[in-house]
């Protein structure tokens, strides 16, 4: 957080240091390895650290690695690298939880000794039925007045793997009439014989989180603990053992609001199901959420910085909209991401007059002149140029000011003025070149329209993958909400020479089209792949699809608040005649979003392959995403594919009707696309079928009872665990089950 802000927490810590409680402030961020740290976890780095260096103090970095079936030497890794690249250093105070598992087991010795614990060998489902609910009193457990010395014995044959996992744990003796069900004789040692990636098979049991966190910030001297809000009711539990237990130092935890961000998810084992089941090409997708992602995608660190200093720190939750992240991403870039210019959909335009053999060079700046930097670079001009597909209409409305038959408009940083003479088109009727003439002596001519273009001669040639939201909802649960739209790729997209010399994770802005960045994991000096950072306010693209006149609006400062949702306009308003337009108000007749229905009306073989596949499944929107998303792009590299719109139709229809789910659907397009075939023939040559209810049932039982201290602790009120039990599912039904249904029977099974 920056160093001027000032909230709650800052202002408990100038009283602290007022009232001489504290010198110095010690905070620390305390990460799970058992994931990459997301844009939730920023939040948290930003506050501690900043604290840290608001107040001359110190951060500690410490790893809570108590759980050895879930983490790994990967995360530990992963963790520190992005830290460093938010920009904070820890310096000498690195810790792991795993070097105080002695110190904690001798404290969990001291409470058996004085009576404050005991080991309890009721089993899990015992424990459960003896805690209560949050409207009765829970009841003492058989084993609570165990002789010390015998608990004490128990608890030494534990460390020593005498006993079986679930055999016994050791409980802390509070209360089992506490209100708050955190202090009825919570557990605070289990037996878990899993290798750890740091001790090896030195431990067996190990310590749980409560126990161990709020010693580790004792043993640490943290002065201030800072959690979020749900780790509320967990206060009382941390400040008993701290009184119960010998130590020097007695830290204070202090919540504030965890991050919620719209069309996000903050879940790591949500996010961890992601990856596993191959929604997501890793931790490090540039449409996930994590660190990694953004630094992949090409968000820089003080971007994400300033998004956390604009949301502040607050006592209550409330959910942030993404559009905040979006401005802050923009604005950065706007100031780092050097200008050039990209065409994403090429079209050939012959300059019929441009002398043959001539290149002319023209200087353009890297930066406009309200960003304060200064820099150019050279652009080639030859006789054959590449403009936007988009910026060319057979038929244009009024206020489309780009190129039409005989029309003008002027080139990017050229006194040209580009007349087209000549449209070009194939058998099918798509115009693949334009034949223009132009002005060479133009500077002083009033030409309203202004086009990007790159020169063909000089071309760099590279696949650009757009990237939009992973998830379509607000409020997105898990897999089953995931954007079908999320990534698109362009192949064979045309950029200015000027990019050739980029590297991975260079910035920059493609003109009129987005802030980009190299990708800096697949991108090749001669096969590069850029990914979109984030996209422009398009000016044009608030023009309906319909072709209405667009009205003039004054232009506004920028403003922190995200616009209205683009997802219901499309990205480029290509004219339709008047035959197409007839087309897209039938399919938006049907039901299918304006974006779309564009798209489907604008080209002619999508819409015959599209009514193609109505006749095998008559359900418009599901059939256009399918055929937009996952099917255009080969109809572009194929004149004929090896099956048609009606096969297509089917292979919906079976994802619709809940036959196959969404990553067995892809597969079976793949072997359409490769031989043929019809869809319900290749879901059973491949064995793709969705699980009926009972074989789902039975699944989901050996899941929850492979994982008991999972299910103890989502029955405990941890409901973010819902995914980690979904992703357990999936991964043993090899994705044939239906995300939604084992949702529904995990949750009526955890709750019996």
């Amino acid at each position: 957080m920056s160093q001027d802000q000032s909230h709650f927490i800052t202002d408990i810590i100038d009283a602290d240091l007022r009232s001489g409680k504290h010198s110095t402030v010690v905070t620390r961020f305390p990460p799970e390895p058992n994931g990459y740290l997301h844009i939730g976890h920023a939040k948290s780095i930003c506050l501690n650290f900043g604290l840290a260096r608001k107040y001359a103090g110190r951060c500690h970095l410490r790893f809570d690695d108590t759980n050895p079936t879930t983490e790994d030497i990967e995360f530990v890794e992963s963790i520190k690298r992005d830290l460093r690249w938010l920009g904070f250093d820890w310096g000498e105070h690195l810790y792991f939880s795993s070097d105080y598992y002695e110190r904690l087991y001798q404290h969990a010795v001291e409470l058996i000794t004085t009576g404050k614990a005991y080991v309890d060998s009721l089993d899990e489902q015992q424990i459960r039925d003896y805690r209560g609910s949050v409207t009765e009193p829970g009841k003492n457990s058989p084993y609570r007045d165990r002789p010390m010395d015998e608990s004490l014995d128990l608890f030494r044959r534990m460390r020593e793997g005498e006993f079986d996992e679930g055999a016994h744990v050791v409980r802390a003796k509070i209360d089992m009439a506490a209100d708050n069900m955190k202090l009825r004789d919570p557990p605070i040692y289990r037996i878990k014989k899993a290798h750890h990636y740091r001790t090896g098979t030195d431990w067996v049991i190990y310590p749980l989180y409560d126990f161990t966190h709020c010693l580790s910030d004792s043993y640490e001297g943290i002065t201030h603990s800072l959690c979020t809000l749900e780790f509320d009711n967990n206060r009382a539990l941390y400040d008993w053992i701290l009184a119960n237990t010998t130590v020097d130092c007695r830290p204070e935890q202090t919540e504030f609001a965890r991050l919620a961000l719209s069309y996000t998810l903050m879940s790591k084992r949500k996010l961890l199901q992601l990856v596993k089941q191959g929604a997501v090409g890793g931790w490090d997708d540039p449409r996930m959420p994590t660190l990694a992602g953004f630094r992949r995608r090409g968000v820089s660190p003080e971007a994400i910085r300033a998004f956390c200093d604009m949301i502040g720190v607050a006592k209550a939750n409330s959910l942030v909209d993404i559009g905040k992240l979006e401005y802050c991403i923009r604005d950065d870039l706007n100031q780092r991401a050097p200008r050039v210019m990209a065409v994403l959909q090429p079209l050939e335009v012959v300059i019929s007059n441009f002398p043959e053999g001539e290149v002319e060079m023209l200087d353009a700046p890297s930066f406009p002149s309200d960003v304060g930097k200064e820099g150019s670079r050279q652009l080639p001009l030859s006789g054959v140029i590449y403009i936007e597909r988009d910026d060319f209409m057979q038929d244009p409305p009024k206020g489309f000011h780009r190129l039409a038959p005989g029309r003008e408009v002027r080139l990017r940083y050229a006194h040209h003025v580009l007349r087209c003479d000549e449209v070009v088109r194939d058998d099918r009727g798509e115009v693949v070149r334009l034949v223009c003439s132009y002005d060479a002596d133009a500077k002083d001519r009033k030409v309203k329209g202004t086009i990007h273009w790159v020169s063909k001669a000089h071309a760099v040639t590279a696949t650009v993958r757009l990237y939009d939201r992973l998830f379509s909802t607000e409020r997105p649960e898990g897999i089953e909400d995931l954007n079908p739209s999320s990534l698109v790729e362009l192949q064979g997209c045309m950029l200015e020479p000027s990019i050739a010399s980029a590297e991975g994770g260079d910035r920059f802005q493609f003109e009129r089209q987005g802030y980009f960045c190299i990708d800096s994991v697949e991108s090749q000096p001669d096969a590069l792949v850029i990914n979109r950072t984030v996209s422009l306010r398009d000016s044009w693209a608030k023009v309906q699809a319909r072709g209405k006149e667009r009205t003039p609006q004054k232009r506004q400062k920028r403003d922190p608040r995200p616009s209205k949702d683009r997802a219901s306009a499309p990205r480029a308003a290509r004219e339709l005649s008047p035959q197409q337009q007839e087309h897209m108000d039938r399919h938006v007749a049907k039901g299918v979003a304006a974006a779309d229905a564009h798209r489907l009306a604008s080209n002619p073989l999508l819409g015959t392959w599209f009514d193609a596949a109505l006749t095998t499944h008559d359900a418009p929107q599901s059939v256009a995403n399918w055929l937009l998303n996952e099917v255009s792009r080969h109809l572009k590299e194929q004149a004929e594919l090896p099956f048609d719109g009606a096969a297509l139709g089917e292979l919906v229809a079976l994802v619709d009707g809940g036959s196959i789910g969404q990553s067995a659907a892809k597969r079976v397009l793949a072997k359409m696309l490769d031989s043929g075939g019809r869809p319900q023939a290749i879901v059973d040559e491949l064995g793709l079928a969705q699980l009926d209810e009972s074989a789902l049932g039975a699944i989901i039982d050996g899941v929850i009872a492979s994982h008991p201290d999972e299910a103890a602790r989502f029955r405990d009120g941890k409901s973010a665990l819902m995914g980690f039990f979904v992703g357990q599912v999936m991964r043993a039904t090899k994705g044939r089950a239906d995300p939604k249904q084992a949702n529904s029977l995990l949750r009526s099974k955890l709750s019996s």
